[in-house]
């Protein structure tokens, strides 16, 4: 009883939430650049805090002791990310939304919210075919060296990550992830807030892989059995790059041999 009652309450509240939006948002929710304006706004709502962890963090001791290298970005280097995110977003991004939404308009909004299952379960399979996606992506540019120079190496410019590096990206491979991010729930049949859950979160994800910190909060250190990679197996593939392709996971990493935990044993 006590468990049918939660998910009979839960699906409630998304309910709730989804009349919300339907009444009050639905113009802005279905505009074409709204999901581009939800991802780019979680990017720079995730990156501040830490920025300012960045600029004070060596004076505080409870912080700077999860600090994995001890360099600092400066704000010199932050800048150059957010530029970078910005000029790839007005030049890639926005013409590329123009060309979907001539392509394909905006579908009506559903009446109905997703069940708390279907929301849990849309949001986990977008990860995961997300980070098989990438994984893919990710370890063929580093096997080609052409491909790798012409589309990956500017992300690679930073050998030790931070925050803000995790847009720091050519404009290609932009356009290839916001493809992923947009067709994976089309094609797994999401709903809009199961979409748009996905996309804040791959972006939390994300970010959090460039933190450069290994804090107690983080996914990696709360999920069990070590299924999330986190900063520091992200940090491992700036300084190894043949090591740690998937963004989020690290099964795929396991199976096909690619996972380094150590720096001694990455090769």
């Amino acid at each position: 009883m006590m468990k049918n009652f939660t998910g009979h309450h839960s699906n409630a509240i998304l309910q709730v939430l989804w009349d919300y939006v339907r009444l009050h948002h639905e113009s802005t929710v279905t505009a074409p650049v709204f999901p581009v304006l939800l991802a780019f706004s979680g990017y720079l709502a995730f990156c501040i805090p830490f920025t300012l962890v960045d600029l004070v963090g060596h004076r505080l001791p409870l912080v700077n002791q999860y600090k994995i290298r001890k360099s600092r970005p400066s704000v010199q280097m932050m800048g150059q990310c957010l530029w970078q995110a910005v000029f790839n977003h007005l030049v890639y991004v926005l013409p590329a939304v123009g060309i979907n939404w001539l392509w394909r308009p905006p579908a009506p909004l559903p009446a109905t919210a997703p069940t708390s299952a279907q929301f849990l379960s849309g949001v986990v399979s977008c990860l995961l075919v997300f980070d098989f996606q990438y994984y893919v992506w990710h370890r063929l540019h580093h096997g080609n060296r052409w491909l790798y120079k012409a589309v990956h190496s500017i992300h690679h410019d930073y050998m030790l990550p931070f925050s803000w590096a995790s847009q720091y990206l050519g404009g290609w491979e932009l356009l290839t992830l916001g493809f992923w991010s947009n067709t994976t729930p089309l094609l797994l049949k999401c709903h809009p807030l199961t979409t748009w859950a996905f996309m804040l979160l791959s972006v939390w994800m994300s970010v959090e892989d460039h933190i450069g910190y290994n804090l107690p909060c983080s996914l990696h250190n709360i999920v069990p059995w070590g299924l999330c990679g986190g900063a520091l197996a992200h940090d491992l593939h700036h300084q190894q790059p043949n090591t740690n392709f998937a963004p989020f996971f690290t099964h795929l990493d396991r199976v096909f041999g690619t996972a380094c935990t150590v720096p001694a044993n990455c090769k």
